[in-house]
């Protein structure tokens, strides 16, 4: 990528000769970048935290850097000296982006500063200073601090947007005044380099604990389990901070854990992991609480089995049964049950045997190209017109959007009501459920929406179809708070998420490649959702709408609503449904407990065959069906 597409970006973080995840990310995320074509300058810290707030050693012993480091590196930022946070600050004011890395609260003081020397932020200098993009890694600590929320919310309310790992941080920064979030996975950054030949070994399964010993990773919990099960090794290396390293270290005592267990106390380098975990079958991961980690990938790519905490991203890392175990948080029952599969002759090595090395490169393609969307001044636009226009895509920033979203993009978004919308403001003939076959229906909706002071759209198909479902979301599910959990999996070019911002709603906007529903990618609990959107040019078509229906059926609550298009069309058009077949996927869709909404006349098979009777072409759509499905 050269020329008008590139971006001068700042990444502002730790990097080498800082140890541990969160710098291995920062470095790797600037090597991605410039990859990627953009001109990347990595900010970082001469000295970083004082010890009162980071006990264990900051530095990688040895000197040998965890990943590669990045050559445009300048370590300009100082913890004790508040100038370097302006003078560096001042240096960055001619970059298109600046990203920065937040780690804990207690550095969001130097990071206004620079930001507010940089002229960017939503509150800087008021002149058209570098877009400002916060990657989060904890939006607030695993052990808050008094004063810890108030400085995360001065912090967030200030920048253009927030980039987090996980739908829950998504919402945790929303309740601080992030005026825009983006979820995206954490992408792997693996320190250690290629898995080394496994030793020959014919003893009971060996367990390893890797990483910092902190109380909420469960250390503790994971020995007082080990203690009832017989058998079993474990080894457990990492820096052991405070009263958590303590309690690890006098559990190890236990008589029933003797020659059992090993504690190897302080940092593991990178050239150490490798065959660390190449001497053992199981990483333990038996977290209590969690965001993001990228430990059981780390694990997978050395062929260990898994046992984690259904936690964080564990659930989606870790295939239960398959090639590790699940356990609830904190549930020492489950754990030593747990333990006792794993013990029993074989189980292990089974579960190695189906470990699957992780992608290292893919989730990268999509974590930059959702940081270039974010930080592309395209995105800062705030009219409605800068999304969803047809004419737009043409340029070469979407264009460069495209090509980079090559997986899932999870955007939050929220916005304070703009427009006081109610159920009596959308006439009659808004239909929840209806059937479009002519264009001057389209145009007719499209000069409703604008009449009714939503965001412009320009693609008629895509106003009718949202506008429809926008309707039944505000008859059928609005409390009055505008409180109803959306999913909106209908991609950029539907105008629903913008217009549903726009009345008050808090929409999770979605858009999917591949064969993931939005389910598989929120980790949705059942029964959590009031409205999931599949609508036109992002709708279903007759490969997928009863995946689409059967996954609604458990991720809705009672009473929430399923919103599809679909095409309308001969057997010859691909996709397309017909009357007939329609009839088959509403007995479908009362079989997994839905009831159709908004046919008003009982006769939506009936237009749909008078949508036909113009069709001329014997391979092409004749009309859009839209269908909303309330759940039971």
């Amino acid at each position: 990528m050269t020329g008008p597409a590139a971006l001068r970006v700042a990444v502002v973080g730790p990097t080498h000769p800082y140890k541990g995840g969160v710098a291995a990310h920062t470095t790797t995320l600037a090597h991605e970048l410039a990859e990627a074509g953009h001109d990347v300058t990595l900010v970082s810290w001469s000295h970083l935290y004082p010890s009162r707030l980071y006990p264990g050693e900051q530095a990688v012993p040895g000197g040998a850097p965890d990943v590669e480091t990045f050559p445009r590196t300048i370590r300009a930022l100082s913890w004790a000296r508040p100038d370097t946070w302006v003078r560096t600050g001042r240096r960055l004011r001619g970059f298109d982006a600046i990203v920065v890395v937040h780690v804990i609260p207690a550095v969001v003081p130097a990071h206004l500063a620079l930001l507010r020397a940089a002229g960017a932020g939503r509150r800087g200098s008021g002149g058209p200073g570098p877009r400002t993009v916060v990657i989060a890694h904890n939006v607030l600590p695993h052990e808050p601090h008094l004063g810890d929320r108030e400085l995360m919310r001065s912090f967030l309310e200030r920048v253009d947007a927030v980039l987090v790992h996980s739908a829950a941080q998504a919402r945790l920064a929303h309740d601080l005044g992030a005026p825009r979030v983006s979820v995206s996975d954490l992408p792997p950054h693996l320190p250690g380099g290629a898995p080394v030949d496994r030793p020959a070994h014919d003893g009971p399964p060996r367990l390893l604990a890797l990483g910092i010993v902190r109380e909420y990773k469960g250390v503790d919990l994971l020995m007082r389990a080990l203690a009832q099960v017989p058998g079993l090794t474990l080894t457990v290396a990492g820096e052991m901070w405070g009263e958590a390293g303590a309690a690890v270290k006098s559990l190890a005592q236990d008589p029933r854990l003797r020659g059992r267990v090993e504690v190897h106390g302080g940092y593991v380098p990178a050239d150490r992991l490798a065959p660390l975990l190449a001497g053992h079958d199981v990483l333990a991961l038996t977290y209590r609480s969690a965001t993001a980690s990228q430990n059981a990938l780390l694990g997978q790519r050395h062929g260990l089995a898994v046992l984690a905490s259904d936690v964080g991203t564990f659930g989606g890392q870790v295939r239960d049964g398959v090639d590790g175990l699940l356990v609830p948080p904190n549930d020492e029952d489950a754990l030593v049950k747990a333990l006792q599969r794993l013990a029993e002759p074989g189980y292990a090595a089974q579960l190695r045997s189906a470990v699957r090395e992780p992608d290292l490169s893919g989730p990268w393609a999509t974590y930059v190209g959702r940081l270039e969307a974010l930080a592309s001044a395209e995105s800062a636009a705030e009219g409605p017109e800068a999304e969803g226009q047809p004419g737009g895509e043409e340029a070469a920033t979407q264009q460069l959007w495209r090509r980079a979203f090559r997986g899932a993009q999870r955007v939050i978004a929220r916005r304070r009501p703009r427009i006081e919308l109610r159920a009596t403001d959308f006439p009659e003939w808004v239909r929840a459920s209806d059937v479009l076959a002519d264009a001057e229906d389209a145009d007719e909706a499209k000069a409703l929406a604008r009449g009714l002071g939503l965001p412009r759209c320009a693609d008629g198909i895509a106003a009718w179809a949202a506008l429809g479902a926008l309707a039944a979301i505000v008859r059928v599910r609005d409390d009055g708070r505008r409180s109803a959990v959306i999913v909106d999996e209908s991609g950029s070019r539907s105008p629903l998420s913008r217009w549903a911002r726009a009345i008050g709603f808090a929409p999770v906007e979605l858009d999917l490649t591949g064969a993931r529903s939005s389910v598989e990618v929120l980790d949705i609990d059942t029964a959590s959702l009031d409205v999931i959107a599949r609508l036109h040019p992002g709708g279903c078509d007759a490969d997928d709408v009863d995946e689409a229906m059967s996954q609604a059926s458990w991720a809705l609550r009672s009473g929430g609503l399923l919103c599809l298009t679909l095409p309308l069309g001969p057997a010859g058009a691909e996709g397309a449904l017909g009357p007939a077949d329609m009839r088959g996927v509403l007995a479908r869709s009362h079989d997994l407990g839905f009831v159709l909404v908004g046919d008003l006349d009982g006769d939506i098979t009936g237009r749909m065959r008078r949508a036909s009777s113009g069709s001329t072409r014997p391979d092409a759509a004749y009309g859009l069906l839209r269908l909303t499905l309330r759940r039971r």
